[in-house]
């Protein structure tokens, strides 16, 4: 393309952006830039509204502190980055329109998001489609990565993660023989995530005396919880969302149950503490992150956040600043080859993709790499047991040695 072209294609595309105007239904052309920008736009879909926002408010947290962290420090090389927001709900529909407008008016460079893995099965082949690379901030369940080559996730499979708070829940009682389990029929994240429960359970020897399905909007769990009291468990296993989740810890301790409950990677936030209050006490829940990490970026990351919110940052948000981080530091490995705003916006996005595989990244959640299938490689992992005051207005994660 000569200069001529190339500013006749970076002023028309600018202008298209400053009015908000797009092609509904297709890709950006090869012709449009982000160079046209004062700011790189990185999209971030995720829950804001529904029941799944208890995770989404998380993500949005994470994805602001780094937005801030990274542009402080220079952005791409001088560009700062331009987090653009859109709210997909707690559904398919919400999160394929989000993509959508994100792709095609918004003119994103990347997406972070969904929140659910039920979601991204949805959603990411849109993005697959248009070339547009996507880094899943949460979704953990089998085959994420394998929906495209522009794919990739920092948040590490279930089968990876989940094991672990079977072990912790042993240690603490190795009388553990029976244990029933509770998962969210309608979540993609949940179906797959308790058959590693489950696979885990057999493999330890013990014994599966229950296994009991619900919905993640439900909120009566009586007949669910009676039935698996009735088994007599000594563990329980929950797969589902905060709200759904929270619900059933209360309602199974509220009936009688005393014994030790693990949580799955839905209830890894402490906006389950206002759901099942003082009855969340003791809950197991395994983890990809951890607040004491020692690290120069995570201490950054710690503090920003409890500066804020005034409490230990969650894994949610950890693994959004994450994500972030990524796509900032592979554009800066991009515009040190081939300055950003000598590219398309079609080749930029191939290229990017291309870099962030490729690359090593000092995370808060430790250093970090992808396979070329975009895998997330991780190497530390964490096992957390909620701690309620007397109240039950305050709770935190402390973190099993």
């Amino acid at each position: 393309m000569n200069t001529a072209a190339r500013t006749f294609s970076l002023l028309t595309w600018l202008l298209l952006a400053g009015c908000g105007q797009s092609n509904s239904g297709t890709t950006p052309t090869s012709n449009s830039s982000p160079a046209a920008l004062s700011k790189v736009p990185v999209g971030i879909a995720v829950a804001q509204t529904s029941n799944v926002a208890l995770l989404g408010q998380e993500e949005v947290a994470g994805a602001k502190i780094a937005e801030r962290y990274f542009n402080q420090r220079g952005g791409i090389n001088g560009t700062p980055i331009k987090l653009v927001f859109q709210d997909t709900g707690g559904d398919e529909a919400g999160t394929i329109n989000a993509f959508q407008t994100l792709i095609t008016k918004n003119k994103v460079v990347g997406i972070v998001g969904p929140t659910l893995s039920q979601q991204a099965f949805a959603a990411d082949p849109v993005a697959e489609r248009a070339k547009v690379p996507v880094l899943g901030p949460s979704n953990t369940a089998k085959g994420i990565p394998q929906i495209g080559e522009y794919v990739a996730r920092v948040s590490a499979p279930i089968s990876v993660v989940a094991p672990n708070a079977v072990e912790a829940a042993l240690k603490i009682n190795s009388k553990i023989k029976r244990v029933a389990v509770f998962y969210a029929q309608n979540d993609a994240f949940s179906k797959s995530e308790t058959e590693i429960f489950q696979q885990t359970v057999k493999q330890r020897g013990l014994e599966l005396v229950t296994v009991q399905k619900f919905q993640t909007t439900d909120t009566d769990f009586q007949t669910q919880a009676t039935n698996g009291i009735n088994a007599k468990p000594d563990l329980v296993i929950i797969s589902g969302l905060a709200a759904d989740g929270g619900n059933l810890v209360r309602q199974l301790r509220e009936l009688g149950y005393k014994g030790q409950i693990i949580g799955g990677n839905g209830l890894n936030t402490s906006n389950i503490f206002p759901v099942c209050k003082t009855l969340c006490d003791r809950i197991l829940i395994a983890q990809a992150y951890s607040p004491e990490y020692k690290s120069k970026i995570n201490t950054a990351f710690r503090s920003a956040y409890r500066d804020q919110y005034k409490k230990e940052p969650p894994q949610f948000s950890a693994q959004t600043f994450a994500a972030v981080q990524v796509f900032v530091e592979a554009l800066q490995q991009v515009n040190q080859k081939t300055k950003i705003n000598e590219l398309p916006l079609a080749e930029l996005r191939a290229k990017l993709n291309q870099q962030l595989l490729t690359g090593k990244y000092n995370t808060p959640l430790g250093e970090i790499s992808f396979t070329p299938e975009g895998e997330v490689v991780q190497k530390a992992f964490y096992v957390a047991q909620i701690k309620m005051d007397a109240d039950g207005s305050n709770g935190k994660f402390v973190f099993l040695k």
